[in-house]
């Protein structure tokens, strides 16, 4: 198997096969992102090259793989052909296989038809990772969520929006939609505005998954530069957890399965959304008390 740089996959891929049919990420601009900053130019795999790779890993691994995650940024932008190819592929080459998912944005959901996005599940595609990081407009324009339209209203929750009408069209087409949340990324000035409007695009966006991870800001990007001069500060320990207090508090999805389980949390927690709401607010309320141990800044990361 052949990949091009560093590699990212969510918490719950960690026994998943990867393709990199996608080099980097389509947008790159988020504010705070580094992920992809190592492949600023985004490109297609050969398809070729794809193929090549699940056939190896068909012939090394076989029935053994299970899960397959296809990277990198934002892999539901490619077009249907080549989707149809890597799926086929996937079901010849790994016999056991239950589930394929990848990182999907409000944008590229959008831009397939529903018919098309219910292909895609009849060939294998499950779940989509989407990550709107925040449901407070300001924030989201602040970290550079997605392109805006120039003839977009001003003052319009446009990208909120956008997010609420991709996830709609994920489940009519009944493909399984993981949402993610940032903690922090509203600095301490909107940090109750981001905590409470990501409440209510949880609640709206309705996932049948939900994470919250915590913003960390990495050198080299946008955030990290202009950081010194645009009074953007991040929450402390005790901010953060009370973002995630509120969200939790707030948030009304159907049934979502939420979790804090990724390195970046100073707090893992799980739980189902809304059954353990109240465990899981009993528990902050321990930790804003100093009542639980938090996890060591040395075993945090991205």
């Amino acid at each position: 198997m052949r990949y091009t740089g560093k590699i990212y996959r969510p918490p719950s891929e960690a026994h998943s096969y990867i393709i990199q049919a996608t080099i980097g990420c389509s947008w790159n601009n988020c504010t705070y992102c580094d992920m992809y900053r190592d492949k600023p130019v985004f490109r297609v795999r050969p398809i070729k090259e794809t193929l090549e790779d699940i056939a190896l890993a068909g012939r090394t691994y076989g029935a053994a793989i299970e899960k397959v995650f296809v990277a990198d940024g934002d892999a539901l932008i490619l077009d249907m052909p080549h989707w149809r190819q890597i799926l086929n592929a996937c079901k010849q080459a790994f016999p056991a296989l239950r589930q394929v998912s990848c990182y999907a944005t409000a944008d590229n959901i959008l831009e397939k038809t529903e018919r098309e996005l219910e292909e895609l599940l009849s060939l294998g595609l499950r779940l989509l990772y989407i990550g709107p990081e925040s449901g407070d407009e300001v924030t989201l324009r602040r970290i550079a969520k997605g392109p805006r339209p120039k003839n977009a209203e001003r003052g319009s929750n446009y990208l909120y929006d956008q997010h609420v009408l991709a996830a709609a069209k994920a489940r009519a087409a009944q493909l399984k939609l993981s949402a993610i949340f940032l903690l922090g990324a509203g600095g301490v000035e909107r940090s109750r505005q981001h905590a409470e409007a990501s409440a209510r695009l949880a609640t709206d966006m309705n996932p049948n998954f939900l994470a919250a991870l915590t913003l960390t800001v990495v050198p080299g990007t946008p955030l990290y530069r202009t950081r010194p001069h645009s009074g953007w500060e991040l929450p402390d320990i005790e901010g953060l957890l009370e973002e995630l207090r509120t969200f939790v508090d707030q948030a009304r999805p159907t049934n979502a399965l939420f979790r804090t389980n990724h390195a970046s949390n100073h707090l893992p927690l799980a739980g189902k959304l809304p059954t353990d709401r109240q465990r899981i607010v009993e528990v902050l309320d321990l930790a804003l008390a100093g009542a639980i141990p938090l996890r060591p800044e040395w075993s945090r990361g991205l």
